[in-house]
């Protein structure tokens, strides 16, 4: 049994690679699906995060990574799938996949949607986090694998910033100088 698990992993993060590798356990083949969603401007190119996908999932054999543009059933129609694999993490999540896998039913009642509760340790992770906090020099190594970490440092012109640099006031003031 096939499944796809798409979206636009711009970048994967740890969390993704839960549910891909937790997927891979459950289906004879997983399908990355990176979407190329004209509607967004991403951080990373398709190929760039077709890349990243392909490292982090060496040690899975039965996974690919593959883009694609265009409705999802469709992409999964083509590849002759019969799941579309999708994680959630919160229940904001499940209103909007329940309408999605609802509205895919419509389209093709021949593929079925799977639902996977993320890890706990994951449950508050999304590539926006991640984007975030690098995008203002904070340390994302614990959040996505390090190959992705460096190319995201890269992208925001910085080096690893260290684990923890928060400064409090306290510090702040001990470097200010003095009015007298």
């Amino acid at each position: 049994m096939i499944a796809i698990y798409p979206g636009s992993f711009d970048p994967i993060t740890l969390g993704h690679l839960d549910i891909i590798t937790r997927g891979s356990r459950l289906f004879e083949q997983v399908i990355v699906a990176v979407v190329r969603n004209p509607n967004k401007t991403p951080l990373f190119t398709v190929q760039q995060r077709l890349e990243q996908i392909r490292i982090s999932t060496k040690n899975l054999p039965n996974v690919q990574a593959d883009g694609f543009d265009g409705l999802t059933v469709n992409y999964a129609q083509i590849k002759q799938a019969q799941v579309l694999l999708r994680g959630l993490r919160a229940i904001s999540d499940f209103e909007v996949e329940l309408q999605m896998a609802h509205t895919n039913k419509t389209i093709s009642t021949q593929i079925e949607t799977v639902f996977l509760a993320t890890s706990t340790e994951y449950s508050f992770l999304s590539s926006s986090v991640v984007k975030e906090i690098a995008r203002f020099g904070g340390s994302v190594n614990h959040l996505v694998p390090p190959h992705v970490a460096l190319d995201i440092y890269q992208c925001y012109n910085h080096n690893s910033p260290m684990a923890n640099p928060i400064q409090t006031e306290a510090s702040f003031s001990n470097k200010m100088p003095m009015n007298q």
